[in-house]
């Protein structure tokens, strides 16, 4: 029999890991990330990106003061900024959006650094730019409703601990936090019996 992974068996975060999350909702994917995480979130980016995170706009997820943005010269100085701020253990969530593919040394150098500090680290990346080193791999994409825009599928695909799984989720602004919302079941009238 094969054991369904439960929600609150890998979300948040498990720390002292890094884990990744591609998608049209990567970004806040992130930012719900911050606001679970206790202390300093560290969001590294390469310097010629121009759509930088704004702190502001995290205010609905997590408390914009403790999110210190990073800007990095190069792919290079984002992964070594990033393996630093995870061994340093000094803040709880290391965040870096990565433009180059992971290489299977890279993220087994996040993972040993993220063991080290006992940090949470977050690599977003494009598909199929992830590395096998990584805890978890999750896409998430936003789900369309006409009544809540904080609808999102978050899919978790590479789960090194067990199985994946598939949510529809949504943020529960009273309670600041992700709730998982029931699927829809469509419901079909009985068939009628036959003499």
């Amino acid at each position: 029999m094969v054991m369904l992974v439960q929600f609150s068996d890998v979300f948040p975060l498990k720390p002292s890991r890094y884990h990744e999350v591609t998608g049209a909702g990567a970004h806040s994917f992130a930012s719900v990330c911050c606001g679970n995480t206790e202390g300093t979130a560290i969001w590294f980016v390469e310097g010629w990106v121009k759509e930088v995170v704004n702190p502001l706009g995290l205010q609905m997820h997590c408390d914009p003061h403790q999110v210190l943005i990073g800007k990095c010269n190069s792919p290079t100085d984002v992964l070594a900024a990033t393996e630093d701020a995870l061994r340093s253990g000094v803040v709880s969530l290391v965040i870096a959006e990565l433009t180059t593919p992971l290489s299977l040394t890279s993220g087994r150098r996040l993972q040993l650094a993220a063991e080290a500090g006992g940090s949470t680290g977050l690599m977003i990346v494009s598909d199929g730019m992830g590395s096998n080193a990584t805890q978890t791999r999750w896409h998430v994409a936003p789900v369309y409703s006409s009544d809540d825009s904080t609808h999102m599928q978050w899919s978790l695909n590479k789960n090194k601990t067990g199985t994946n799984g598939c949510w529809n989720v949504r943020w529960n602004e009273t309670a600041r936090r992700i709730s998982v919302v029931s699927q829809h079941v469509e419901r079909t009238a009985p068939s009628e019996t036959l003499p």
